[in-house]
């Protein structure tokens, strides 16, 4: 394991915060889930928000062992935190405006306006490539870290 720079550092403390944050976020989603105009997208935000912030979490605790360079530690913090906030909020604001064409099971045939299912389509479809993306640089951190 390399020594820690204090902007690693930062970023490990940053993703244990906003990790907990976004579980915070999932757990009062849950309490007004069944208000919603689509109450199963609703459920849908509650997990995604205790899923994501638990993996927030876990990466701030593992983020100390990435071997990466400053600009791909960097570029995979701020990768895995727009995915993970951005899939909570994708999927609460379909469950609010009931949009859910790109959500066939969880929408249950629900849609909203033109804007309100391309914003949500905006979310759900970048957080795919931000997300895939910010893994493969941890993992690759993780690989470099195994000597």
């Amino acid at each position: 394991m390399s020594s820690l720079s204090p902007a690693q550092g930062r970023q490990a403390h940053g993703l244990l915060l906003l990790g907990l944050v976004l579980f915070l976020a999932g757990l009062l989603t849950g309490f007004v889930s069944g208000s919603f105009t689509n109450p199963r997208l609703g459920l849908s935000a509650h997990l995604e928000g205790l899923m994501n912030g638990t993996f927030l979490a876990v990466l701030g605790l593992l983020w100390p062992r990435l071997v990466l360079g400053a600009k791909a530690l960097l570029a995979a913090f701020w990768l895995v935190v727009y995915a993970a906030f951005a899939n909570w909020l994708g999927v609460l604001l379909g469950a609010i405006w009931g949009a859910g064409r790109f959500m066939p099971i969880a929408g249950q045939g629900t849609t909203g306006t033109d804007m309100q299912e391309a914003i949500v389509a905006f979310l759900l479809f970048s957080i795919s490539f931000a997300m895939v993306i910010g893994v493969v640089l941890i993992i690759w951190g993780l690989w470099r870290a195994r000597t």
